[in-house]
């Protein structure tokens, strides 16, 4: 970190700046210019809080050289991370992961019998949303606990391990009970006290962007999880909001090779809630796989036409057992699997 101090800053405010860095255990290089002061700031700068540092009048300038993050920086964890959920694993160089399922849990029977045909089509694990963030407070809003516990039948017909959204710290120890991947969603990806509370448990999280973060600052709130003692952590891109209205987001595909080079998490991508249009989601698909995506999150619906949340971005069985397909080729040419 580079700080810049005003050259008329009396000395008294310059050591009063020294002292303040030197207490946090951090080494100090101080540098007299004929215009500015420069101090250079060697050590942990996360703890630094650059808000108050600007706060005081004799200061110029503050530039970070290292990033903000600590536990998710590629630069303090060379290897890519692999995250274990039920078996299935996420993350490293060898196999793409598919999850596939309804955007929402409609009752037991259609989940059971749409997690048969999922697996069928190859995929490793089952998603369906109990509790559903809506933009209205009309919409449908999910099954809630009867949606969880459809969720672990289908799993136990199947065997396939399933992912569900949480919304709240209250319903955490029905998550750790009954969820094989827990989901923060895009609206949730800067609640910070449900990012605490789920670093202090053992399971695995898919902290899904937000409608219009930065990458930093979706590093930072993976950071927020890893720091409460949670290191499981899959990031997953799901489109950014734009000035675009033809896709329903717009999906940064760019955010796969930055986030390898950034990070060492593991990253799959979610063409359905990116495009909002289900003829999208197969070209997209193959085109993450391409970029050396992690895995991919995909909705499913026996019948989208009449799905009760997002039936419009969701592609029936046999569609999506095409698109495994076709994906499972680009995979095979840059040396993966699925």
């Amino acid at each position: 970190m580079i700080i810049t101090c005003r050259k008329n800053a009396p000395q008294e405010e310059v050591d009063k700046v020294v002292k303040s860095f030197e207490e946090q255990g951090l080494e100090v290089n101080f540098i007299q210019g004929a215009n500015y002061n420069v101090f250079g700031i060697v050590g942990d700068t996360t703890v630094v809080d650059e808000r108050k540092i600007r706060a005081n009048t004799w200061i110029e300038d503050v530039t970070r050289i290292g990033a903000p993050y600590k536990k998710v920086n590629r630069l303090f964890h060379l290897e890519d991370s692999v995250v274990d959920v039920a078996g299935v694993k996420i993350g490293g160089k060898e196999k793409v992961v598919v999850i596939g399922g309804p955007c929402s849990v409609e009752g037991k029977e259609e989940i059971c019998n749409l997690a048969k045909k999922v697996k069928e089509a190859g995929a490793d694990m089952l998603r369906g949303g109990a509790y559903k963030p809506r933009t209205s407070p009309y919409a449908f809003q999910g099954l809630g606990t009867a949606g969880i516990e459809a969720m672990v039948e289908a799993r136990r017909q199947t065997g396939l391990p399933i992912v569900s959204e949480i919304m709240s710290t209250d319903k955490i120890d029905e998550f750790i009970e009954n969820v094989d991947l827990i989901q923060v969603g895009a609206r949730n990806m800067q609640n910070f006290d449900l990012l605490k509370e789920l670093g202090k448990i053992r399971k695995p999280i898919l902290l899904k962007r937000g409608l219009a973060n930065t990458i930093e600052e979706w590093l930072m709130s993976a950071e927020y999880i890893m720091a409460g003692g949670n290191s499981q952590v899959i990031l997953c891109e799901r489109g950014i909001r734009t000035f675009e209205k033809y896709t329903r987001n717009t999906l940064d595909l760019s955010v796969v090779p930055i986030i390898k080079r950034k990070s060492h998490l593991p990253i799959i991508i979610d063409p359905s809630h990116a495009t909002g249009d289900w003829e999208l989601v197969e070209s997209m698909s193959l085109a993450a796989v391409a970029a050396g995506a992690d895995g991919l999150i995909v909705e499913v619906h026996d019948n989208p036409e009449c799905a009760w949340s997002d039936g419009a971005q969701s592609l029936k069985p046999e569609k999506f057992k095409a698109m495994i397909d076709k994906c499972k080729v680009v995979a095979e040419v840059i040396g993966r699997s699925m």
